[in-house]
This record gives C-alpha cells, sequence and structure tokens, in this order.
C-alpha cells in the first residue's frame, strides 16, 4: 500500500506509467499525502467484573493515549461486555457499569461503537428476546440504530449491523438482512465517489483467520460457521466492487489478527483486547489493538499494537 501510493503521488500509475509533463520552472518532486485522521480500532474488550479486565482496558487506554501521535477517535468494535446469553441479568449489568466506569475515569477520545454478539443479552432465544436484548445494548452504546454511518475529515464511516438471528430462533448468524443492505446501498450511493469510505463491522465481511479458529477440517471439507464471516460476503463483495472509493472494512469477533485485500480493497480482522478472553494470547495473536492512520488521498495504514496488560 505504501509503494502504490508514492508511486501514484509522483504520476507513475496515471496514464500507464507516464510521467507527467511539467512546465518551464517546475521540478518533480514527490510529495507525502496529509494525514486526515488517526483512529484507534478496540475491538473484543469482554469486560468481566471478576478478574482483570477492567485493569487490562485501562493499560490499553493509557497506552494509546500516550502514542507520540494520539489517535483522534476510537472505533470500538463490539463484544464491550463477556455477556451474552444465559448469564443472569445482574452479572450483565456489572459489566457494563464496568464498562463506562473505566470509559468515563480513563478515556479522553469520542468512542463509535458498533454491537458485537456478547454485547446482545437474552435467555431464550426466541426473536422478541433477542430483539430486547440488541436495544438494551443499544441503549447501553447510546445508539438510535444499530447501524449508521457520518463523515469526519474528508473520510466518509459506515458501521455495520453484523448479528442478525435466524427466523427459527436458534443462534445468530453474521449478515446484513434486507432492510439493512437496502440502506447500505442507498448510503454508498449518495457519498460522493471523490469521498474515500471505511466501513466497520463486529464480525469480518471477508477473512482467511476463520479458516484457522479451531478445527474446521471435517471428513475432507471445511466447515466455517455461518457466525464467524459474514454469510452475505458474495453479495457486499459484490457491491463494495460498484463504489472504488471503498478502501478498507474492519472487524473483530475472531480475536485473530489478519489483512486479506480483494478487489483493491483491505479487509483487516484486528485481534482483540482481551486476547484470549484475558487469559493469554489467541494462537499466535497477543491482545491489543490496531492504529488506523487514513490520508487524505484515500490511501492508509493498519498497524497492530500490543500491550502488557498483566
Amino acid at each position: 500500500m505504501q509503494r502504490r501510493s508514492l508511486l501514484k503521488n509522483i504520476g507513475l500509475l496515471a496514464g500507464g506509467f507516464s510521467l507527467p509533463v511539467l512546465s518551464k520552472g517546475e521540478s518533480l518532486v514527490a510529495t507525502s499525502p496529509k494525514r486526515a485522521l488517526r483512529i484507534a480500532h478496540l475491538t473484543d474488550i469482554h469486560i468481566q467484573p471478576h478478574i482483570l479486565a477492567a485493569h487490562g482496558l485501562t493499560k490499553c487506554l493509557h497506552q494509546l493515549q500516550n502514542l507520540e501521535i494520539k489517535p483522534d477517535l476510537i472505533f470500538n468494535g463490539g463484544d464491550v461486555v463477556m455477556g451474552s446469553r444465559n448469564v443472569t441479568k445482574d452479572k450483565s449489568e456489572k459489566e457494563w457499569a464496568l464498562y463506562h466506569k473505566v470509559l468515563q475515569n480513563e478515556n479522553s477520545l469520542p468512542v463509535y461503537t458498533c454491537v458485537g454478539n456478547h454485547d446482545i443479552w437474552c435467555q431464550d432465544h426466541s426473536v422478541s428476546a433477542f430483539e430486547s436484548g440488541k436495544t438494551r445494548a443499544m441503549d447501553q452504546l447510546q445508539l438510535t440504530k444499530p447501524h449508521y454511518s457520518f463523515d469526519q475529515n474528508g473520510w466518509h464511516f459506515i458501521v455495520l449491523d453484523s448479528v442478525q438471528l435466524k427466523p427459527d430462533g436458534s443462534p445468530y448468524t453474521a449478515m446484513l438482512g434486507e432492510e439493512q443492505m437496502d440502506w447500505l446501498e442507498k448510503d454508498l450511493k449518495k457519498t460522493s465517489s471523490e469521498t474515500p469510505v471505511m466501513v466497520v463491522s463486529h464480525i469480518p465481511i471477508l477473512s482467511a483467520c476463520v479458516f484457522l479458529d479451531g478445527e474446521n477440517v471435517k471428513e475432507g471439507s471445511w466447515r466455517v460457521p455461518g457466525s464467524w464471516m459474514h454469510t452475505d460476503c458474495a453479495a457486499l463483495v459484490k457491491l463494495f466492487h460498484k463504489h472504488k472509493n471503498i478502501k478498507l472494512a474492519i472487524s473483530g469477533h475472531i480475536h485473530l489478527l489478519d489483512q486479506v485485500v480483494y478487489n483493491d480493497i483491505a479487509y483487516c480482522c484486528n485481534g482483540a483486547v482481551c486476547g484470549d478472553y484475558w487469559f493469554g494470547k489467541t494462537q499466535e495473536t497477543k491482545a491489543g489493538y490496531a492504529v488506523i492512520d487514513l490520508f487524505s488521498d484515500g490511501s492508509f495504514t493498519n498497524n497492530y499494537h500490543t500491550y502488557r496488560w498483566s
């Protein structure tokens, strides 16, 4: 990405690698694109009141706010709390209270969040319980809708809701659904083609690490659950291909680190703040967060930072 951006800046990618025509007195000088925004991507925090999770999140927030170049904002990728199904309401409320306490006391940056599957508290598999649990999570995260978009510093940001309940009430699947897909198509259509776009989801839209999350080869075939990667991946990839200004899509959920580039869009799965639920690393991925620099020309860098939480 850096090499491609450099070549673009000096004109080698335009017009079949032809050099620009200079007027008399002009010089050919490669200029670096201006950083538009620096983002910290924290995902899969999984706050738990009975272990060192609050201490770990505090250490993470302190580290990223003391970087030489401080981030402008935080994207929280979901699974804020351990929560999820079959926990008591009392335990769920303690987790949310602890998360809010740490954020209030230890963070000075604006936070934009999407809903993760663990944030949805429900004690049965009914549609009503699931929707009620998602509404409760949205209230905790101060969201009016589980999907939304906004513009900042010349970039357009789209936050998606990955977690949908299957019609039969069985565990969730990763997809947008008809209503959200229609909203996404309209949002992209009304966004200027000159405005670079970043997409945020809890569950990866496209990922390589989902194939390595457990023993997934059975009887000679891959078996990757629909809750690990978007089941509407093909439809999203097709939609994204129509919009050349989409530059990257970031996610979490798997607690592993990867980057897949497909049709010139980078899909970055950025590990987990909690590592392996606060008991070490997940396979080769240590607890950490990503720092994403977005530039005025639509280029970017996505770098993973580990930290010592214990």
